[in-house]
């Protein structure tokens, strides 16, 4: 399995990098890319020839699966992706989570509360209180605060 990420860039600077990529780097004017990451390792800089970006990386709401193929006509996966690096022009607003909150594709827009089970609002106390009667009750006891209503 290979290690791969999705990069998204904005339309300028993605030509920028397909002219990189298909031209040979000596005729280019961006003759190199870099990214770095800071020391939280979410946020970052993306740098193509002497602009520099802002970068983020997010969680993705699904796992995408990352195929290839040899001879058009068998596909192989590569790899599972689970994370975004999202590189943002200086107006565009920095994200505030760690998970994107979209897919890739439109219909994946706000996929996390369109397409999953909520958590179910539990109280803490009553979970616990729960644990630590079947602790007991596999130890061999019984579970505490429990009426046992005997009819004959």
């Amino acid at each position: 399995m290979e290690e791969q990420f999705i990069l998204r860039v904005p339309p300028a600077v993605a030509e920028r990098i397909e002219r990189l990529l298909n031209e040979s780097a000596s005729s280019s004017e961006d003759k190199s890319l870099d990214l770095s990451f800071s020391e939280d390792g979410r946020t970052g800089t993306f740098m193509i020839g002497n602009d520099r970006f802002s970068a983020s990386l997010l969680d993705l709401p699904t796992v995408v699966e990352s195929y290839k193929t040899y001879d058009d006509n068998v596909l192989i996966k590569t790899a599972d992706i689970g994370q975004m690096i999202m590189v943002r022009e200086e107006g565009d607003s920095i994200p505030e989570a760690v998970e994107y909150r979209h897919g890739l594709t439109p219909p994946m827009r706000d996929a996390r509360r369109r397409r999953f089970r909520r958590e179910p609002d539990l109280n803490p106390e009553v979970v616990h209180r729960v644990e630590k009667d079947l602790q007991n009750i596999m130890a061999g006891g019984t579970a505490e605060n429990i009426d046992i209503l005997l009819s004959c």
